[in-house]
């Protein structure tokens, strides 16, 4: 590798969550902020949320409740 071009690499950056958590990554960046981690992403933590501020859940199921009739 050649000298002086690389990055510096930090093993202690301070990575934050918007829920409030904080916990240490290796990066070149001095610190991470973030959305959603591990502590908050419904994945790991098994609670399901849905975000519908346009009502496109809505329009979904009646377009294929309109399909299914369609079909019949």
């Amino acid at each position: 590798m050649k000298k002086d071009i690389h990055p510096k690499y930090d093993i202690k950056t301070k990575a934050t969550c918007a829920c409030g958590t904080i916990f240490e990554v290796g990066s070149t960046m001095p610190s991470i902020e973030m959305e959603i981690c591990s502590k908050c992403h419904p994945f790991y933590t098994g609670n399901e949320k849905i975000v519908d501020t346009a009502g496109r859940v809505d329009r979904f199921n009646k377009r294929k409740a309109l399909s299914a009739k369609a079909k019949k």
